[in-house]
């Protein structure tokens, strides 16, 4: 069994919201709880119970109580959750109206702001007014073409306190891939910003903006946020306002759509990279519950909290840190490249912002590693509790790296879950201990297996990540697939009933869980599937290397790994280093995962929400064509990999 790296103290576990959660159950149902383990197993073994405990302790607030909390809860997906219930997201959000600090926004030019939750409020009450005004209704779709900015904030609540469905788009997407998305779901309104501030450059978009709203002919008023203190001229943009002009200055009162359980809140989005991109639609109600669970229980947050993680409006974890607000808690927006000033103008807001729960990628936390970024030795990190990490595995160490060069008692939760439940199967716990490698544990509620091919539940052996029962955050389905086929195709045609989440991993004896990789990336040399993750993990720790990519390649009637490095600065792939690569991966893991080929590239590319692509890299190197690059956030890196003479021998 691996040694903790952290263990929760006694005061840490007694004063969690999991602990208090724990004691609700035993005391409403007149059970024993010992462990998180028995925890999790009653709350799947009785659902119903769990999730009206969840709603009861997070306090949702509603207009109209439940009838039922489950119905139709035999059918995978077809489940109905709270049926009679009506209730409004945004309410949820803006429970607080007071002086305290709602948002924070940071931009990478070192600009600051902040709204208190009393002037959040007003923000959504006059945008909300002049949405009505406009004709916006319930049902409508608003989209935002938006950095990570408090207007985003406050349009996304002004348009699910009427009912509308907002649906978003970092202005880093290209004009295609933005197209590939909005047109599908025809908006009412579109809000977009003059521009951006990213890596040291300043981005404007106007241009783009004028493109996407000529082409989104439902589009009644484009409202545009202005970021670059620039004059904007909106008579070049069709039916184009300011976002501070179109705010009613003498609003109605806000009143809060009463809403079913399953109204759709978001509209969200495939990668893309595969073919065109799938819009998976959210219910409020369960968007709301399971965020409240995710960070109430599994990430401990309070009111005295300051939640921050990296993301753009084009990733599920923007809709995750936003929700924050309902726990009322101060949430930070940052607009920028992670590594500005090399990484340390997060690492600084740390301490500025007294931030408790710092989110990140683990691509971020291995590029500090690499650059030998020390912030115990250069920061207080006083205000800390947690860091979270998701976008891909985090390595061992990684792990390690936290605990000795960031901070060592701090509760490392990398997660694990995605776009299509916008919430996590496998997070943190504040009352477990911190394994190298490992996820903590499974979410409760989430009944998360481990299958293998002959689709039976494996411990301690690698499989497919399956779900076998219903959730509240289970989508809706998908925009315009009126009979699911396309809804059931996606998820349930692997195993009938059975949510197959397209992860390959493992749980652990500990009850931890281990992510190797995509299914749909494994490798698999002579019949043996390996993981990608598997290989990463050991590339990582060869110094010369910044960042890889691993694929199959089909060769001579089998498969054959293939790996592709970006290497530092004046260092190239000799001999040497090929052997040093290959002699780390084999004497980590089994000759089987050593690859065939090993190839120096400039770039490897990357969704816009920072993941590797490799079926992109897969698609090329075997001559076919990947859809949709502007999907991607440096498409250009996909050349690198075409007609290699090194791939034909």
């Amino acid at each position: 069994m691996t040694q903790p790296l952290w263990t929760p103290s006694a005061e840490r576990i007694e004063r969690s919201n999991m602990t208090a959660f724990s004691r609700s159950v035993e005391q409403r149902y007149n059970t024993s709880l010992d462990s998180y383990a028995e925890l999790q197993r009653w709350s799947v073994d009785h659902p119903e119970a769990f999730w009206e405990s969840v709603w009861n302790f997070c306090d949702l607030r509603y207009s109209k109580h439940y009838s039922s909390v489950l119905g139709n809860g035999d059918q995978f997906p077809g489940a109905r959750w709270f049926e009679g219930a009506e209730l409004n997201f945004a309410e949820n959000l803006l429970r607080r109206r007071d002086n305290k600090i709602a948002l924070v926004s940071l931009l990478e030019n070192g600009r600051r702001s902040e709204l208190s939750y009393a002037e959040l409020y007003h923000k959504v009450e006059q945008l909300a007014d002049a949405m009505i005004k406009l004709g916006v209704a319930r049902g409508d779709r608003v989209a935002g073409f938006m950095p990570n900015i408090p207007e985003t904030v406050i349009a996304m609540l002004a348009a699910s306190s009427i009912g509308a469905v907002w649906s978003s788009c970092s202005p880093d997407f290209g004009f295609q891939g933005v197209m590939d998305r909005f047109t599908q779901i025809e908006p009412t309104v579109l809000f977009a910003v003059d521009g951006y501030f990213y890596n040291g450059k300043t981005i404007h978009t106007l241009d783009r903006v004028r493109d996407i709203a000529a082409q989104l002919p439902g589009v009644k008023q484009v409202v545009i946020t202005t970021l670059l203190d620039e004059a904007v001229d909106t008579d070049l943009i069709d039916n184009a306002v300011l976002f501070d002009d179109f705010l009613s200055s003498q609003p109605q009162p806000l009143a809060f759509t009463p809403l079913p359980f399953d109204h759709p809140l978001y509209i969200m989005y495939s990668s893309g990279t595969t073919g065109a991109p799938k819009c998976i639609v959210h219910s409020a109600g369960g968007t709301l519950l399971q965020h409240l669970k995710e960070h109430r229980l599994h990430t401990d947050i309070n009111s005295d909290d300051v939640l921050f993680y990296f993301t753009t409006c084009g990733w599920m974890m923007w809709n995750w840190l936003v929700s924050g607000l309902a726990s009322e808690c101060t949430v930070l927006l940052y607009d920028g490249s992670p590594f500005a000033d090399g990484g340390k103008f997060l690492i600084d807001a740390i301490d500025s912002e007294k931030i408790s729960v710092f989110g990140t990628s683990a691509k971020f936390i291995a590029a500090l590693e690499k650059a030998e970024v020390k912030p115990r030795e250069s920061h207080s990190l006083a205000s800390l509790k947690s860091i979270l990490s998701t976008g891909s595995p985090l390595s061992h160490e990684s792990f390690d790296y936290v605990y000795r060069d960031f901070k060592s008692d701090i509760c490392l939760s990398s997660i694990s879950g995605g776009t299509d439940i916008i919430s996590c199967f496998v997070l943190g716990n504040p009352v477990l201990p911190v394994r190298k490698g490992e996820i903590q544990c499974i979410g409760l509620g989430m009944a998360v297996e481990i299958w293998n091919d002959e689709g039976k539940a494996v411990v301690a052996e690698k499989g497919e990540l399956v779900c076998t029962q219903p959730f509240p955050s289970c989508p809706i389905g998908f925009w315009n697939d009126n009979d699911g086929h396309r809804f059931h195709d996606a998820y349930f045609s692997q195993f009938d009933g059975i949510w197959a989440h397209g992860d390959y991993g493992e749980i652990t004896e500990t009850g931890g869980v281990i992510i190797h990789g995509r299914s749909d990336a494994v490798l698999n040399p002579g019949g043996v599937r390996i993981g990608t993750a598997e290989i990463y993990r050991q590339v990582e720790k060869v110094e010369e290397v910044l960042e890889s990519v691993v694929i199959g390649q089909q060769w001579q009637d089998d498969v054959r790994v293939v790996l592709f490095v970006v290497l530092r600065e004046n260092c190239c792939l000799d001999e040497a280093l090929t052997r040093k690569i290959k002699d780390c991966i084999r004497s980590n893991t089994t000759p089987r995962h050593v690859p065939a080929k090993v190839l120096q590239v400039a770039d490897i590319p990357r969704t816009i929400s920072g993941k590797i692509v490799e079926l992109a890299v897969r698609k090329v190197v075997h001559g076919e064509a990947v859809k949709n690059t502007d999907a991607l956030a440096n498409p250009e890196a996909l050349d690198y990999f075409r007609d290699l003479p090194e791939l034909a021998s």
